[in-house]
């Protein structure tokens, strides 16, 4: 079997398929009697473990694509181990997570080679597919002594590490052991892996060490981290252990605990009875309570980063009125948009009337109320505090979702419109036309540009005053609107100068027949106050792609004739009526 690393070979079995826990196919397995059935053809060209040492941080510059990765050789010392699984590699800073089917035995500080493919998974460099060989050489990694700001970090990832902190639950699984612990006031988890889990084999599981919440811990083990992105600041992180050698008591539990407890009731009897209940029963609260307020605070987590992502806003206020029931224990909570939507789980009318119902104002920041936020519980239920925190929370959630929503809207709106005409403006024009070219290249069709000037506009302005000429320009956009059939699209180009990009034509003349509507939009005078001014226009057409294939050969071929339509004309009575070239 050592020889036939590297080496190519032709092998005869019973194919079968390999799945994962959903049932899902996840590759091929060839089941061989035995190996003789296992022909090799050329033997490996070279030792694998004779390659030369890579160091850690460089082994990616080897990796290939399309199954083209040549093997790698790294040295460490053993910092962790679980046979036909894992190992970790140190070397001096650098250290790296290798994936092994390897059963050999190996001791934990040993100096070892590892030879695989370099892979990325999650975001981490790791060594895949990898054989392990210990060369029985004892160099132990000293623990690098952290605290929680320095892993949450990232920086120690793979690291063999030490840190002080305080017990606050644990867990038994069957495949692994978690203590919660808690350190600078956060909260991680040491986690010991069975090697083989009682689960498949009926094999009884290792006694999980007993250490009671509260107390001072000195543990040692290898960080990894839980985000997929090593990179981001305060990332979740979990400690393994590699035996329970590595969870070390440093300091006992408060002095309140059961076996005190059970002293002191021989001798006060049933009053110390009845206080030792309330202590065990407040203990298993507290630690209820704390897991069930970090669930809570992640979820609170999560929804400031859909805020922060602007997902939908019915999706926010429901994961709000989510966050709500959970924290009331399951009573159903919705929340009532202002000249919105019900979202969340609103009883019917007939249950309802059956409910205690609290209610809270969604506050606005910026303007007056944005809502109301609703909670139901059993009429028999008395109020509590809880209720009205929770609500408290909610509306100021839901605050800070709708206000925020609202101004990405409106700051959306404010790049893509005209803030005077409330009409497309350049930019939005730019990416409108692209996106028409594209679509016109991909179906072989055509569509047309008309370019819109207003005439002696500047007139407008010096007689009438600014004012006056901005109700002038937000008239001419409403008229030209009317004029113009679904799918059109007007933009403002900056000044008295509009264009419309007209789709759904067959030629020309259809062009030309938008462009004499809107030429008869200015028959009547334009009413601005108590004003009425009469105005005209200069309108010139081009055609994709008779005129440009482009959107600034189209606008240049438009303006080019609206300018031949301006100046072909004789001023009349001081303006200048619409004229079309196309």
């Amino acid at each position: 079997l050592p020889g036939l690393i590297d080496a190519e070979v032709t092998a005869s079995g019973a194919a079968s398929g390999k799945f994962d826990g959903k049932m899902q196919m996840t590759g091929i397995i060839l089941h061989t009697q035995s190996l003789d059935q296992v022909k090799v053809l050329k033997a490996a060209g070279s030792d694998p473990w004779m390659l030369p040492a890579t160091p850690m941080d460089e082994i990616f510059s080897g990796y290939g694509e399309i199954q083209s990765t040549k093997r790698l050789r790294v040295q460490g010392t053993l910092t962790y181990y679980i046979a036909g699984s894992a190992a970790v590699l140190q070397n001096g800073k650098l250290s790296i997570w290798i994936n092994t089917r390897s059963h050999a035995d190996m001791r934990i500080g040993d100096w070892v080679d590892a030879t695989g493919f370099a892979d990325v998974h999650d975001g981490f460099l790791k060594l895949a597919n990898s054989e392990i060989r210990d060369s029985h050489k004892f160099v132990p990694v000293t623990p690098i002594h952290t605290t929680w700001q320095d892993l949450t970090g990232s920086h120690n990832v793979f690291d063999l590490v030490s840190i002080d902190a305080e017990v606050v639950a644990k867990v038994r699984e069957a495949g692994q052991d978690e203590y919660v612990l808690r350190n600078e006031g956060h909260l991680f988890s040491a986690i010991f892996r069975h090697a083989v889990p009682g689960v498949l084999n009926n094999a009884a599981l290792p006694e999980m060490k007993d250490i009671p919440p509260g107390a001072r811990v000195h543990l040692t083990g290898i960080c990894i981290l839980e985000d997929s992105n090593p990179f981001n600041v305060n990332v979740p992180f979990d400690i393994l252990l590699r035996s329970y050698d590595d969870l070390v008591v440093v300091g006992d539990a408060p002095w309140l605990d059961v076996p005190h407890l059970m002293m002191v009731v021989m001798v006060l009897l049933l009053v110390i009875l009845i206080i030792g209940i309330r202590v065990v029963w407040g203990e298993r609260h507290a630690r209820r309570y704390n897991a069930h307020l970090a669930y809570l605070e992640r979820r609170r987590g999560r929804i400031l980063e859909d805020i922060n992502n602007a997902k939908p806003l019915a999706e926010i206020l429901e994961r709000i009125t989510e966050l709500v029931s959970a924290r009331l224990n399951g009573a159903p909570c919705w929340c009532k948009v202002a000249d919105g939507a019900t979202l969340g789980s609103c009883p019917s009318e007939e249950f309802l009337s059956k409910l205690r119902v609290i209610e809270q104002e969604i506050p606005g920041r910026l303007s007056g109320t944005l809502g109301r936020m609703y909670a139901g519980f059993g009429t028999k239920t008395k109020p509590d505090i809880d209720e009205g925190e929770a609500l408290k929370l909610a509306t100021g959630l839901a605050t800070l979702a709708i206000e925020t929503s609202r101004i990405y809207s409106d700051l959306v709106h404010r790049s893509e419109f005209d803030l005077l005409t409330d009409i497309h403006n350049r930019f939005s024009l730019d990416r409108h036309l692209d996106s028409v070219i594209d679509s016109a290249r991909q179906s072989a069709g055509i569509f047309g540009l008309l370019y819109v000037d207003l005439n002696d506009f500047k007139l407008v302005n010096d007689q009438y005053g600014h004012r006056t000429g901005d109700l002038f320009l937000q008239e001419v956009a409403l008229r030209l609107k009317r004029q113009l059939r679904p799918g059109d699209v007007l933009a403002r180009l900056g000044g008295d100068e509009f264009v419309v990009v007209v789709l759904k034509v067959h030629s020309r003349a259809d062009v030309e027949v938008i462009s004499q509507r809107l030429h008869r939009c200015f028959d009547q005078p334009l009413h601005c106050e108590d004003q009425e001014i009469p105005g005209s226009a200069s309108i010139g057409i081009a055609i994709y792609p008779d005129d440009g294939t482009t959107k600034d050969s189209l606008i240049g071929a438009a303006d080019a004739s609206m300018y031949v339509a301006k100046q072909s004309k004789p001023r009349r009575g001081g303006a200048r009526p619409s004229e079309v070239v196309s």
